[in-house]
């Protein structure tokens, strides 16, 4: 019977937990025993009692990682509070491998097999195991409650005895999970929304939600479309011609939610000081990509700063701000990978080699994964 721990996040502002009293009682139904580090999810308002009446035991961390054969993460855990756990030991958290390459490395020195969880291949049998999608969807939405709580205006269209109110317009830069989601919710709260990506090919999801598409055309042979599902990046011509358009959308736009990445690499510049500074004073920017360097120039990681009368939204862990249902995906995402591995033979996960090598970060205290090592 293997182990698992569950263990209090450490990373300043993290207030998700990695498994729920939900996951926890379906972990035990596979035959696992759950051990549950006191006041884990008391962030995220899951208590202690809850997790112990789903069939998890409670104590300190020593005791939490005491023999433990599996160790459960939002955010990667200092490999050097690790001790006590079983040699060979499975970490599976988000691990920010490129962020935090020297956690890595304490990994591989430790003896633990890391298994990062945002390098989940992007293909149909993995989709409930992928927690990019289920916290980027969380962070799209958020965006839009951030950008409406800074918004001095409201967002739909009131015609009230004392004139019009107009809509707000809403400016979606990047239509991946995060995009769509924050397009659905603002077009939920009344706003005008219009939207663009590099890829051709969401130009459809974002007329199906709506909004309206705005696409750099007749630049021959661009399709933006990177490995796994993601951007790729864009040629010198595709960019000059999308500067160009962008500049000319922007201006007019009350609200602008950027949410592009390019995995492994700092994130795109898709707004200029110069095209801030073309925007209305009162209007508002929320950069997801805040803490990969950001899309917009200016932003600052946690805070929410002011230029050209233009406020700059920088949340960090944006999903993480609704704590309860950041969890509840998260914990759901971990317990889907583990339990279609499961070995009832074995008691414990048995990974195949396309999903196992595209996780692994390191094995037999050596650094292993593909993506590391080129």
């Amino acid at each position: 019977m293997v182990r698992i721990a569950v263990v209090t996040e450490q990373a300043p502002g993290e207030r998700r937990v990695a498994a729920t009293p939900e996951t926890v009682k379906k972990f035990a139904a596979l035959g696992a025993s759950v051990a549950v580090e006191q006041g884990a999810g008391a962030a995220a308002s899951f208590a202690d009692a809850d997790y112990a009446a789903a069939g998890a035991t409670i104590g300190d961390r020593t005791a939490t990682l005491a023999g433990a054969g599996i160790v459960l993460g939002v955010q990667g855990p200092d490999p050097a509070s690790l001790s006590g756990v079983a040699p060979g030991a499975w970490i599976v958290a988000g691990l920010n491998p490129f962020g935090e390459r020297a956690r890595v490395d304490g990994y591989a020195a430790a003896g633990l097999e890391a298994l990062a969880m945002e390098f989940m291949p992007r293909i149909t049998r993995a989709q409930s195991m992928d927690i990019l999608s289920s916290q980027s969807n969380l962070a799209g939405y958020k965006a839009v409650l951030d950008a409406a709580a800074e918004y001095g205006r409201a967002f739909p269209m009131m015609m009230t005895a004392a004139g019009t109110v107009s809509a707000a317009r809403v400016f979606v830069m990047g239509v991946g999970v995060a995009g769509l989601q924050a397009i659905a919710t603002a077009r939920r709260l009344g706003a005008q929304v219009s939207a663009t990506d590099v890829r051709s090919a969401t130009k459809e999801q974002i007329q199906s939600l709506g909004a309206k598409p705005i696409f750099v055309e007749n630049v021959a042979g661009i399709e933006g479309e990177g490995s796994g599902g993601y951007a790729g990046e864009m040629s010198p011509e595709y960019q000059a011609a999308q500067a160009e358009l962008v500049s000319a959308h922007i201006a007019k736009q009350d609200i602008v939610i950027t949410t592009a990445l390019i995995p492994g690499r700092p994130a795109p510049r898709l707004v200029s000081d110069a095209q801030l500074a073309s925007m209305r004073p009162g209007s508002v920017l929320v950069d997801l990509a805040v803490e990969q360097g950001g899309n917009v120039e200016g932003a600052v990681a946690g805070e929410v700063v002011e230029r050209h009368g233009v406020k700059i939204v920088g949340h960090r862990n944006v999903a993480g701000r609704l704590p309860a249902d950041a969890s509840a995906l998260f914990a759901r995402n971990l317990y889907n990978f583990l339990s279609t591995f499961w070995d009832k033979e074995q008691g414990r996960p048995v990974l195949d080699a396309e999903i196992g090598d595209a996780i692994r970060l390191t094995s037999n205290g050596q650094v292993v994964n593909a993506r590391l090592l080129s």
